[in-house]
């Protein structure tokens, strides 16, 4: 019955303890097959979801084009080459998080510094920061060593400087950080962006979740909060994983990734730990 997907199915305790202990064992199995079923229920449909806008988008593009309403201008195939990046993106990322959670990620760990592997990606992030007008720092302190994966270690600080940076409105302030710590090596993104309400601070490192937008100047969330920004600073263009992928990546590596925020409106810092030997 447990095969045939009826993971409800009481497993009576027969009454001696070899048996009794194979009874909780088999009912152990069931709760995680069950929970199983339900995660992967729960992301075909927010795959769906996040699939439908892009291929909406192309769809009404495409209809318009071929009833002669919408021109195959230049403009007009850049938003949809755009579309198709990001379907592409959620396709790549999709992958990465696949191979995440089955345990399957492969590591290329040498003795790396911390500290150049960290300011090297923040600061390929440094154009994006200039055109939203985002002051960006980025580590300059002594060399930090660590086995590392620096590939993989890079993704995590890119995806973390490139949250920080669209959550960041003009004129705002993007410090990256390096430190030794005993034996663990500390790394810090900090923002004076929009800031997270205390029950998203574990919540944003949930598959798709994205903590509603705030205004940094007002504190107003959705269409409040839109209007209150300005430029296109804290507009969310990811695929709603990479936060989940970087928490993978840093478990991978035995270290851990973490969220903390005074409020909205006071910014954010998350904080990256890392063992710094193998």
């Amino acid at each position: 019955r447990l095969a045939a997907g009826e993971y409800a199915v009481a497993v009576p305790a027969p009454g001696t303890a070899e048996l009794d202990d194979l009874a909780d064992s088999v009912r152990a199995l069931a709760r995680a097959l069950h929970e199983t079923e339900l995660r992967r229920t729960r992301l075909l449909g927010e795959v769906t979801h996040e699939m439908r806008t892009p291929l909406t988008v192309l769809d009404g593009f495409l209809e318009g084009m071929i009833d002669g309403v919408v021109p195959a201008d230049p403009p007009t195939l850049a938003q949809l080459s755009a579309e198709t990046r990001r379907l592409r993106r959620l396709a790549d990322d999709l992958s990465a998080l696949s191979r995440a959670e089955e345990g399957r990620i492969e590591l290329h760990v040498v003795e790396a510094d911390l500290t150049a592997v960290v300011k090297a990606a923040a600061e390929r992030l440094r154009p994006q920061a200039e055109d939203a007008g985002v002051q960006l720092r980025t580590p300059g302190g002594p060399s930090v060593r660590a086995w590392i994966d620096p590939d993989r270690i890079g993704q995590v600080v890119t995806n973390l400087v490139g949250n920080a940076l669209r959550a960041t409105p003009a004129g705002g302030r993007v410090e990256v950080d390096v430190q030794r710590h005993g034996a663990e090596g500390i790394v810090q993104v900090s923002d004076t962006g929009v800031g997270l309400a205390a029950e998203d601070l574990e919540r944003i490192f949930e598959r798709f979740y994205r903590a509603p937008r705030r205004s940094a100047a007002t504190g107003e969330t959705g269409e409040a909060a839109e209007a209150a920004e300005t430029g296109e600073a804290a507009a969310d263009t990811g695929s709603g994983i990479g936060l989940t992928i970087a928490r993978r990546l840093a478990e991978a590596h035995g270290g851990r990734l973490t969220a903390d925020s005074a409020g909205p409106g006071e910014g954010a810092v998350f904080t990256l730990t890392l063992p710094l030997r193998g």
